[in-house]
């Protein structure tokens, strides 16, 4: 009597395990949050020291650290502190800032690899959003890493989409970043 019982019991349990492990369908990933900002890069290049945001701090040999490199911009190191705005205007009120670094890093096509935080200090948000990656230029659209955040974005991990918005010779960029978090704590 015993144990009938006992194997119904494990025939169960071994049904509701294996069940559980193996999801019929896929999980799908949805954002919690998206929000869209647009930062706006002005490169010094020896004349306009009162309105650049961003400077060349490295430059290989070749090169030097008003205008970037040729080659590609090849070994360049850029930090910047860029306004953030809600559209593509540079006088809008700016919402945060944008900082952080790029070096151009390959000898064949425009590429640059990113670190950089968004920092808020407004009524609506107030943290920081941490972005790091690699970013082909000349693709139209391209995503990097959401890595963190504090503040409002506690722990916040997602992509960014950036697009280049507008691009004026070596001296001025915009980028659209379109933020989709799908960690929200």
């Amino acid at each position: 009597m015993k144990s009938p019982i006992s194997f119904v019991i494990f025939v169960i349990f071994l049904f509701f395990l294996v069940s559980s492990a193996h999801p019929g369908m896929k999980r799908q990933h949805y954002p919690c949050k998206n929000l869209v900002f647009y930062f706006h890069d002005v490169i010094y290049n020896g004349k306009n020291a009162n309105n650049a945001t961003a400077a060349i701090v490295g430059a290989p040999q070749w090169g030097n650290l008003t205008i970037l490199a040729d080659k590609f911009h090849f070994g360049n190191i850029a930090v910047f502190d860029d306004p953030i705005t809600l559209d593509n205007n540079f006088h809008s009120t700016p919402v945060g800032r944008a900082q952080g670094m790029y070096m151009y890093d390959t000898k064949n096509t425009f590429t640059a690899w990113l670190a950089f935080s968004f920092v808020f200090n407004s009524t609506e948000h107030k943290g920081t959003i941490n972005f790091i990656g690699a970013d082909p230029i000349m693709v139209k659209s391209r995503d990097i890493s959401v890595v963190g955040g504090t503040g409002d974005f506690f722990m916040h991990r997602g992509i960014a989409t950036i697009m280049t918005d507008s691009y004026e010779g070596d001296v001025y960029f915009r980028l659209r970043v379109d933020i989709k978090f799908y960690e929200c704590w």
